[in-house]
């Protein structure tokens, strides 16, 4: 007899919807990320610890946008959040294009943060609606291999391009239109009404306002340790490609770094399908907060091709593990109707390790250059596979089995 995990249906049409909405969107966003330090640095003649405040202007409203995002998911219908989140992200594009002083370009990517933020939550959190409960943990997983494939093509896209024509509003103009399509995908997802996706505030003995509708108190150490790996990643894919040009002496090797890293969470997401199919998440994330590690020494240890390179296959197996278990982690210790809020909890701490990532690693290359700034990355990274290994495991193994019995009783 066939099990139901068989029978129910993943690959569904508004499963591939979402995927690929996703896709377009984080296509969009990767397509500048790489290239704007450099923009700002040759357009309007940026130094480093300003570069850093820019670009962590972005992070900054993500991160405030979060918890509203999973409040607004969560309260209203989500179909309707998602298309008002995604044609704002799509508008802020065309900003970059009419940006002609340093404080109007600051001012743009600040503001585009907002948009950026709720999206993610809300399109993530659409996607949990749509695929089958019983496939969830999988479900989850193979979503974020839109995010990868992404990160593997936007990067190298934009790199030839600019090598091809060196025209920064090629890349803007390309970017509007991939949003465009994204946004145009996303409207045909269709929802069925039930319980589990009723908005809170249409039920019962929901409060409008209190601290679980913006967080996720329950997965607060979940949630530390991503401020940790946040950070690192942020420093990272923020100052990688000045990096290995001043250090390493390495040009135009951004794209395969990031293709590589892609390849890398590629690989691992389909690799620990099974596992977070059988419900094996802490060992998922375990493995992955160990590779993460060994990547980011590898990184500093060996500042040449080999460490450069190596360094990115490693990192990509290791969030490609970590992610989707901690996700899965996360969601699990939250009620059906906080998914928004779950997803924008795992999110809002990640977004708090970027921007400090991004700002704090600005200033360190400007006063102790980037060197010493990937050391202490390669230390915050070390620091949090320390607070999960020793505390955050058996902290979420507590949670979900008192979870249980309060269900059972």
């Amino acid at each position: 007899m066939a099990t139901m995990a068989t029978r129910e249906r993943l690959w569904n049409r508004n499963y591939c919807r979402v995927m690929a909405a996703n896709f377009a969107l984080f296509f969009a966003f990767y397509l500048l990320t790489p290239l704007l330090p450099l923009y700002l640095v040759e357009r309007f003649e940026a130094t480093k610890d300003v570069v850093g405040l820019v670009l962590s202007g972005y992070t900054l409203t993500a991160l405030l946008a979060r918890p509203f995002s999973g409040f607004l998911v969560d309260s209203f219908p989500r179909k309707r959040v998602l298309m008002v989140c995604f044609a704002l992200f799509f508008i802020f594009f065309g900003g970059y294009l009419g940006a002609s002083s340093l404080l109007l370009f600051t001012i743009v990517r600040t503001l585009h943060g907002a948009p950026f933020g709720a999206l993610t939550v809300a399109n993530s959190t659409m996607a949990i609606d749509v695929v089958p409960s019983s496939r969830r943990n999988e479900g989850i997983g193979y979503y974020g291999l839109s995010n990868n494939l992404a990160m593997a093509i936007a990067p190298t896209v934009a790199i030839y391009l600019y090598k091809a024509t060196n025209n920064f509003e090629l890349l803007f103009w390309l970017a509007l239109l991939i949003a465009g399509l994204g946004l145009v995908v996303d409207a045909g997802v269709r929802t069925e009404k039930s319980k589990h996706q009723q908005p809170r505030a249409q039920r019962e003995g929901v409060k409008w306002v209190s601290l679980d509708r913006f967080f996720l108190v329950r997965g607060w150490l979940l949630a530390v340790n991503m401020v940790f790996f946040g950070f690192c990643f942020g420093v990272m894919s923020n100052y990688l490609a000045i990096y290995s040009k001043e250090v390493m002496g390495i040009t135009g090797g951004t794209g395969t770094w990031f293709l590589l890293l892609s390849m890398g969470l590629v690989a691992s997401r389909l690799q620990g399908a099974k596992a977070l199919r059988e419900g094996k998440l802490v060992m998922n994330a375990s493995e992955g907060v160990v590779i993460s590690s060994v990547a980011y020494l590898v990184f500093v240890l060996f500042p040449n091709s080999f460490g450069y390179y190596a360094s990115a296959i490693l990192l990509g197996l290791g969030n490609g593990h970590m992610w989707p278990a901690f996700q899965n982690m996360i969601i699990s210790m939250a009620h059906h109707n906080e998914r928004g809020t779950a997803n924008s909890t795992l999110l809002i701490s990640w977004d708090v390790g970027i921007g400090l990532g991004v700002l704090v690693g600005g200033f360190a290359a400007e006063l102790l250059g980037y060197g010493a700034a990937f050391w202490a990355v390669a230390a915050a990274q070390l620091a949090g596979m320390a607070i999960f290994m020793l505390r955050t495991r058996s902290f979420y193994e507590e949670k979900v089995e008192s979870s249980k019995l309060k269900v059972q009783s």
